[in-house]
């Protein structure tokens, strides 16, 4: 058996970070599939392959942190080392020949030999782009994909506004947050309170506040 991880969600202020693991015997079904590394699927057909992925594949898992526990866990860890962890654990439940990963790291070495370690022992191929080499890492994007897509929406719904995608680049997210924190005082729920782009929308939400006076 071998299995692939991948995650999504690492990049954003707001929502969970997700990762995603599929277990099988070979890759053949899902080549037939056609499964492709998420990034490259529509929403549509994210969530048609997902169902595919789901029938095909025997095992499939997600670990999931939420915005408040990546914030605590980064008081005492990088995260690449949370990352490392969460894969850890999605990797972790049956034995395999070789677990295949894609690599967060800027060292594939590093990051293969401390997964493996980890694993005790286990062979891991850890791979830059992997989600778009191996396609036991493509299937496991997209669970991780469409698993945090969907806890985004149920987010969305909770504030009922849109909230955009949470990454740092989507104007709607951090005009959510910029508005959020100036009416309330602090982030939203959801929100990475330890990312930089939240961090300065708190300092210059004081800075405002101070210069009232």
């Amino acid at each position: 058996m071998i299995c692939g991880v991948d995650e999504a969600g690492r990049g954003p202020v707001l929502g969970p970070l997700v990762v995603g693991s599929v277990y099988a015997e070979t890759d053949d079904a899902l080549r037939e599939i056609n499964v492709k590394d998420s990034k490259k699927l529509t929403p549509k057909i994210r969530e048609k392959m997902y169902d595919q992925i789901k029938e095909a594949c025997p095992y499939s898992y997600v670990v999931i942190a939420s915005a408040n526990e990546i914030d605590e866990r980064r008081l005492k860890m990088s995260l690449n080392i949370i990352e490392l962890e969460m894969f850890r654990e999605a990797v972790s439940k049956h034995q395999v020949e070789t677990v295949y990963a894609d690599c967060p790291d800027v060292s594939e070495m590093r990051f293969s030999s401390a997964l493996s370690l980890r694993l005790n022992g286990e062979n891991v191929v850890a791979r830059h782009k992997a989600d778009d080499t191996y396609p036991i890492v493509s299937a496991a994007s997209v669970i991780a994909k469409v698993t945090r897509d969907r806890m985004i929406e149920d987010i969305q719904k909770e504030f009922d506004m849109n909230i955009g995608s949470g990454y740092p680049s989507d104007h709607f997210t951090m005009e959510f947050i910029e508005k959020w924190i100036k009416d309330n005082g602090c982030p939203p729920k959801h929100t990475r309170c330890s990312w930089e782009p939240v961090k300065h929308l708190m300092s210059a939400a004081r800075n405002t506040k101070l210069s009232d006076w």
